[in-house]
């Protein structure tokens, strides 16, 4: 029975993880976020993990209008930690998996075997087509595809001497990647469709899921467990959630009020236009947009008692592994969940790992 992990969503882009004027607002910058990493590693949090995003969203808060590059920046924060989990996010659809495999083997190294390779496809086309990076013509099956040959072409790289391989988006001939990891970097992807869960399943070591509804998040979760456990491997699932805390569950709603108030809408519509929903359908839905909308994941809100039986709901009750977190102002929130909430999810974590050792 492993222990579950719990890590932090680092707001590389400017506005963090809130589309709202009246939220905190982290600037997006390597300060700010080097100062998160340190405080999420005194905490005592098992990891943190950047996006990769090439352009924003606009609106009266110019969301994620600033946002750093992940694998240069998770470099930078390696140096300044020394146990917490550094895990950058690559685009397969822009990057050569023999560029990739080398980057990594370098975090490798500079981080002392804590690197961890996110996985993504580049699925919104603006963030691209600026670039001349877009290819229309590629079906969502093909994307899967391109995923799938270029994570085995990296994984290849870190194990053997030369790798011939060709595939629709790239070409290796007797490609030579030296050093080897000394760890090999684990390998994560988020996804909620069939073939996203099948990927993580095969070639991952962890899974993001995301579902409407807890049954539905469990299920997710079930299906990579059981396929990986099929191929006797092992991959753990998490989702992510944002924690709106206080001292009381009244002051932390307050927080949620101020934070709603300045819903940024022309920014959300504006995110679901580079979703693929049309522009006058995303303005319509705009007009209904809630105080809610201005968060980008579920999230739970209330005093640290609150927030501590609702984190182990939902990883129980989804039968996950561990939980991405996200807070409205990491500098002064991290602290106090590091002392009002893990240390109690760790304490339980230790007597169920004790117990079903015990059991077994």
């Amino acid at each position: 029975m492993s222990a579950r992990e719990y890590g932090v969503f680092l707001p590389i882009g400017n506005g963090g993880w809130l589309v709202s004027t009246t939220a905190p607002h982290p600037d997006g910058s390597y300060e700010y976020n080097k100062t998160t990493a340190v405080l999420a590693e005194q905490a005592g949090l098992d990891f943190v993990m950047s996006m990769a995003k090439w352009r924003g969203f606009g609106g009266s808060t110019d969301h994620w209008g600033n946002t750093l590059e992940s694998m240069t920046m998770m470099a930078g924060l390696a140096e300044a930690t020394e146990k917490v989990k550094i895990w950058a996010t690559v685009h397969a659809n822009i990057h050569s998996p023999a560029i990739a495999a080398k980057m990594f083997v370098t975090l490798d190294q500079i981080s002392n075997g804590r690197a961890g390779m996110n996985i993504v496809s580049g699925s919104y086309a603006d963030e691209f087509e600026q670039m001349g990076l877009w290819d229309a013509t590629m079906s969502k099956e093909a994307r899967y595809q391109m995923v799938e040959d270029w994570t085995r072409a990296v994984t290849r790289l870190w194990t053997e001497d030369s790798v011939t391989m060709q595939s629709d988006t790239f070409t290796l001939t007797d490609c030579v990647s030296r050093p080897h990891p000394r760890v090999q970097p684990t390998l994560i992807s988020a996804g909620r469709s069939p073939r996203g869960r099948k990927f993580q399943a095969e070639l991952c070591d962890g899974a993001f899921l995301s579902g409407d509804t807890m049954e539905e998040l469990r299920e997710s979760s079930r299906d990579v467990h059981d396929q990986a456990a099929a191929l006797d491997r092992s991959v753990k699932t998490y989702a992510m959630l944002t924690v709106v805390m206080g001292d009381t569950d009244a002051d932390a709603q307050r927080r949620v009020d101020v934070i709603g108030s300045g819903v940024d809408v022309e920014a959300l519509a504006n995110m679901r236009v580079s979703w693929g929903m049309p522009r006058d359908r995303a303005t319509s839905w705009t007009e209904s947009a809630t105080g809610q909308d201005a968060f980008q994941t579920p999230y739970v809100v209330g005093s640290p008692d609150t927030v501590l039986n609702h984190i182990n709901t939902v990883v129980e009750g989804a039968e996950l592994d561990g939980l991405m977190l996200i807070f409205p102002d990491y500098h002064a929130d991290l602290p106090a969940f590091g002392e009002a909430v893990l240390p109690t999810l760790r304490a339980q974590d230790a007597a169920r790992t004790t117990s079903g050792l015990v059991a077994s």
